[in-house]
């Protein structure tokens, strides 16, 4: 009876460490809150949010994710991390954009995001022929998001832009004949064409690059992430699996954009960004 006694007590005694353990468990595993823009996602953003949760689970870190759905508009979403709505995004770099939240300087697209397809309405392909400088793009006007860092980018090479706020305005706006051209990074341009099939096209000999990143960027009031994510985004890099990731999503992508090499490049000024 005594043995029966002991043994239901031992019992009862691992349960009850059992349930603390998985209490402690609950405590110790924060929620992040991402802000999602309330539009359809894309490949870029699954290989955003695949990227975030292998980051976190490289460096040991336990967070459950909260999606916060934010303005479209980049800059209020950044602003957004200031107030705390929301805890982590990712955005095109800017001083600006750095003094708001913690930048995590691992660029996540691989410098791809500075290389910009010019997209053209498709009866107006041959107006381009002969470009091949900044000088001569100054004759065309761009369309950009009245935010975007790369506005900024555009007006310091002195090229003239048309600002919008609605990203889907701006291919209407493009369609229309308003604007000349709508540079497109090589990491979105497939995806747009594909969406409006038939109305644009790339001009097959030239494209703009100038050097930027794309980053991860958390909430001042989460230095703890921030650590975590930057020390599970590296070993992402040492072990081969960021780049195995990346290849997955975008290998195909940039395959169609092979034509673009080097000396097709009309390079541009961008005083708004350091290489760490």
């Amino acid at each position: 009876m005594g043995a029966h006694y002991m043994q239901r007590l031992i019992n009862f005694f691992i349960i009850i460490s059992v349930c603390v353990a998985f209490q402690l468990q609950a405590k110790e595993t924060e929620t992040i809150k991402v802000a999602k823009e309330p539009r359809k996602l894309y490949e870029r953003d699954h290989y955003l949010y695949e990227l975030l949760d292998k980051a976190l689970k490289a460096a040991d870190a336990t967070y459950d994710y909260e999606h916060v759905t934010v303005h479209p508009h980049q800059q209020r979403t950044l602003m957004a991390l200031s107030s705390g709505k929301v805890d982590l995004h990712w955005s095109m770099t800017s001083p600006d954009r750095e003094q708001i939240a913690i930048a995590i300087p691992v660029p996540l697209f691989k410098g791809y995001i500075g290389k910009r397809a010019i997209m053209v309405k498709k009866e107006r392909l041959t107006q381009f022929a002969e470009l091949k400088s900044v000088e001569q793009l100054k004759a065309f006007t761009a369309v950009q998001g009245h935010d975007w860092p790369d506005t900024k980018i555009l007006a310091y090479n002195n090229l003239p832009i048309k600002p919008l706020s609605n990203y889907q305005a701006m291919f209407k706006l493009l369609a229309a004949g308003r604007v000349d051209y709508f540079p497109r990074s090589f990491i979105e341009v497939n995806s747009e064409l594909e969406e409006n099939p038939d109305k644009f096209v790339l001009l097959p000999d030239v494209y703009l690059e100038y050097p930027t990143a794309f980053y991860f960027f958390v909430n001042k009031a989460k230095p703890q992430l921030a650590d975590d994510l930057k020390r599970g985004l590296n070993k992402l890099k040492n072990s081969g699996e960021f780049d195995a990731l990346f290849s997955r999503y975008f290998e195909k992508d940039l395959a169609r954009l092979s034509m673009y090499q080097p000396d097709k490049a009309i390079n541009l000024k961008n005083p708004y960004f350091n290489a760490e």
